[in-house]
């Protein structure tokens, strides 16, 4: 770091930037405290919903299993269903940070698109069971990509942190210290000098 004159203006300038640097500290140990927490609270929901998704998996598989069974391999029923584009996305923001809020649309895929008449109850059932682990899949990918939004946050605004923290505020600390032993220092050879200058006068 390059030397700065001593001056008074110099040394006022310096504390403007060490108050500055700690306020942003507080700033940011706030923020990155705040993105934890929320990021806690997904990883909580992340936990429920892994269990959800894998007991929905397995019972929409069996479903399917007894509906093959039942009346077989129908292609002609799978080609009925439309090409689905429910889903949309929007965003939250939490302490800048963008967070995914994904909706899928559940009328679509409340009711069968094929005819009750050609299938059976266990086919209805894999219907429902898959449109339900669809629902639960949108969900989860909000959830993991929020959780990895936010992780990465923490981890830009801990960088942050610990650079005023290490760097800046101890730089400026040292910096205001320089500065004040010379300013003290000439103030005393100031005031000697007019003391003998008040001495032989």
């Amino acid at each position: 770091m390059a030397k700065i004159a001593p001056t008074k203006g110099n040394l006022l300038a310096e504390k403007k930037r060490l108050e500055l640097a700690r306020t942003g500290y507080e700033l940011l140990d706030k923020k990155r405290n705040i993105l934890i927490r929320e990021m806690m609270q997904l990883i909580d929901t992340a936990t429920d919903l892994h269990g959800r998704i894998d007991s929905t998996f397995g019972a929409a598989y069996s479903a399917l299993q007894r509906a093959n069974i039942t009346g077989g391999v129908r292609r002609d029923l799978a080609e009925d269903v439309p090409f689905d584009d429910s889903l949309s996305i929007r965003y939250r923001s939490v302490m800048g940070v963008e967070i995914p809020i994904v909706e899928c649309d559940k009328t679509m895929s409340a009711i069968p698109p094929y005819g009750l008449a050609n299938s059976n109850s266990a086919l209805d059932e894999a219907y429902l069971r898959f449109a339900e682990v669809k629902q639960l899949t949108a969900v989860m990918a909000e959830v993991e990509n929020s959780v990895y939004r936010l992780a990465d946050a923490i981890k830009k605004t801990q960088k942050r942190a610990k650079a005023l923290k290490n760097i800046i505020i101890p730089q400026a600390e040292a910096t205001i210290c320089e500065i004040s032993a010379v300013l003290e220092e000439k103030e005393r050879e100031e005031f000697s000098r007019m003391k003998i200058i008040k001495s032989r006068g």
